[in-house]
């Protein structure tokens, strides 16, 4: 049976425990469960801390987990991204008085408060910078002002609260970050259930991304449409009833779908629908 780390609360909760669910697990039903059984999958889930996830996958005792990039990396722990799942996505700055630094360079004797001291040691390694770093949990935004550092490095997202902290990001953003699945470094990614498992996530992402547009356009136009909704491979094509028409069913990005809708009115096409994809397999 395969055994998965699932994040039990916070940002990445919800939308993980959803995404699961359309891949076709079965989820827990209360927050206070810890664990679920899905015997139908062959699949155990373990909700834990997601700061812990990474140290229970690269432990081998559970094969895979859903958490940060931000947090794996923190963590430090023997484990890999496998899987970018494309929600929870957040970007890490450095942070200061206004006018104070101008970039990376500028950090080297300073002292830097963050909550994700591993990133952060990190980053500095990689850029050879000696600077210290002061691990606080939760917000960082006053360490500045009662004079433990000189400079923050947090997730910033509308910059709102730094700004009420009288702070301004600087420099290049140290990294960006998303809900990804790891597996333990070195472990077997092409083991049957975990590809399986890999392949109804990947589904859920194509589905998500995707629409199934359909619409009857002139035999003429054929070309002139095809080359607006090319599909993945190619377009499904099929004859009407009415001589000169022709059906046509393709997949497009679901971002892009209103301006193709416009693009295929506009050279004579009629009849277009699109309709959401619940699952995939490519």
């Amino acid at each position: 049976m395969l055994r998965i780390a699932v994040p039990n609360k916070g940002s990445l909760s919800g939308p993980a425990g959803d995404m699961l669910h359309e891949a076709g697990y079965r989820q827990r039903r209360e927050s206070k469960e810890l664990r679920t059984v899905d015997p139908v999958n062959e699949v155990e889930f373990f909700y834990l801390r997601p700061r812990d996830i990474a140290i229970y996958v690269s432990s081998g005792q559970l094969d895979i987990g859903i958490t940060g990039r931000d947090l794996l990396i923190d963590s430090g722990a023997g484990a890999e991204e496998i899987l970018p799942l494309g929600f929870a996505r957040s970007t890490f700055h450095f942070a200061a008085r206004p006018g104070t630094f101008a970039g990376t360079a500028d950090l080297k004797g300073r002292t830097v408060a963050t909550s994700y001291e591993g990133i952060v040691a990190r980053h500095l390694a990689d850029n050879a910078i000696d600077a210290s770093v002061v691990h606080l949990d939760g917000a960082v935004e006053t360490a500045i002002e009662l004079g433990v550092a000189e400079i923050i490095a947090d997730v910033v997202e509308t910059g709102t609260s730094l700004r009420n902290a009288g702070l301004e990001v600087f420099g290049e953003p140290i990294m960006k970050s998303e809900a990804v699945v790891i597996r333990r470094t070195g472990a077997d990614t092409d083991e049957p259930k975990v590809q399986q498992f890999l392949r109804r996530l990947q589904g859920v992402l194509v589905a998500r991304t995707y629409v199934m547009m359909d619409y009857d356009c002139r035999v003429e136009q054929l070309e002139k449409a095809v080359a607006l909704t090319p599909g993945l491979e190619s377009p499904t094509v099929s004859p009407l009833h009415n001589e000169g028409w022709v059906a046509v069913r393709a997949m497009v990005p679901t971002k892009d779908a209103q301006r193709i809708m416009d693009d295929l009115y506009a050279i004579g096409a009629r009849a277009i629908l699109t309709t959401a994809i619940h699952a995939c397999r490519l």
